[in-house]
């Protein structure tokens, strides 16, 4: 096996290794995947079309890799300075906003999708 081929099969177990490590230590992550869980068994139950299912993929990534981004720089940030301090919490605060800005504009997304779906459903009952 060439060099190249090692690193970048290497890469991909470093890559699995850090979603593992995240699914196992973090709360907010299972939180997360159970969600996408949700929505993926809902996309399949209400029939989405291919766009609707490119977007909702789109976003499940998009959150899964907030949270990960985020825990990446609480345990960097934790790791510089173990001790409280004003500008570590700052730090720390900003990275979990951005988790919870696009965790609000996911969920307003699936309403967008989900809600019209939900409401011919009944209409049909």
């Amino acid at each position: 096996m060439s060099k190249q081929i090692k690193k970048t099969i290497d890469s991909f177990h470093y890559a699995i290794s850090g979603i593992l490590i995240a699914f196992r230590e973090e709360r907010n992550f299972k939180i997360h995947t159970i969600l996408a869980v949700l929505a993926i068994a809902a996309a399949t139950l209400l029939r989405c079309n291919m766009t609707e299912w490119i977007i909702i993929i789109l976003c499940i990534g998009m959150v899964m890799s907030a949270e990960i981004f985020n825990t990446a720089l609480e345990n960097t940030m934790d790791w510089l300075d173990p001790q409280y301090n004003k500008y570590v919490k700052r730090v720390k605060d900003l990275a979990a906003g951005a988790v919870l800005v696009v965790s609000i504009a996911v969920a307003i997304v699936g309403l967008l999708i989900f809600l019209p779906k939900v409401w011919q459903l009944f209409q049909s009952l």
